[in-house]
């Protein structure tokens, strides 16, 4: 952005932080809002993955439905959303790590509701979890693992992705020195997201969520008819 001559000094830095954030929040909405899932599914195998599984476009649903490799690539991508508006934020903006914080959980809400496809996106564990490997590096791998580790005893995405939102804002409380604003941000995004589980734990209470392997059962069921 280019300094006017005829405002002071002052008031054009004002000018360039305020539109700086601007940008930078317009981007991480409209980054996180991109439905990765919903359009490799249709790219691979040309359906509306909302309208097939779980009906949630992301990582988990498109791993059962579509395929492995389709699968990680749409959590991949996911995370990459959150990621990348934290990393911007905090190059652009180094000393206010509320711009940072701002940018991911916008980015965060824009994969949950996408304007892209008339607010109804996905539940934002892989998005959540790129904008924490950005703020929180060691207690986002702990909680990672955590997640790996549930889903591994009982095969159920669902359930690695509510324990990891409980083990991450403990490790952020208790793991290295974080503003309290983040350890707050942490805590309420973890809530949100297992806010968003509400139909999984439902599912699971009446014992028919669908355990991870599923998808891929079906897939092969359906290759060899």
């Amino acid at each position: 952005m280019q300094i006017s001559p005829f405002f002071p000094l002052k008031f054009n830095i004002i000018m360039y932080m305020i539109t700086t954030v601007i940008i930078l929040v317009l981007f991480s909405y409209l980054l996180g809002s991109v439905p990765t899932g919903y359009l490799i599914a249709k790219r691979v195998m040309g359906i509306d993955i909302r309208q097939h599984g779980s009906g949630n476009p992301g990582a988990a649903n498109v791993y059962r439905i579509v395929g492995k490799w389709a699968g990680i690539s749409t959590f991949v991508i996911d995370g990459l959303k959150g990621f990348i508006p934290v990393c911007l934020a905090r190059h652009y903006c180094p000393d206010n790590y509320w711009v940072a914080i701002a940018c991911g959980v916008i980015a965060i809400l824009g994969h949950m509701w996408t304007i892209y496809l008339k607010f109804r996106g996905g539940k934002g564990v892989a998005t959540s979890a790129g904008v924490f490997a950005a703020l929180l590096p060691l207690p986002t791998a702990i909680a990672f693992a955590s997640f790996v580790v549930c889903v591994a005893l009982w095969g159920r995405i669902s359930i690695g992705s509510i324990c990891a939102c409980i083990v991450l804002p403990i490790c952020s409380f208790f793991i290295g020195h974080h503003p309290l604003s983040v350890n707050l941000m942490v805590t309420a995004v973890g809530a949100l997201v297992i806010y968003k589980h509400v139909p999984n734990i439902k599912r699971l209470l009446q014992q028919k969520e669908l355990k991870f392997e599923d998808g891929a059962k079906k897939r092969k069921e359906h290759e060899n008819k």
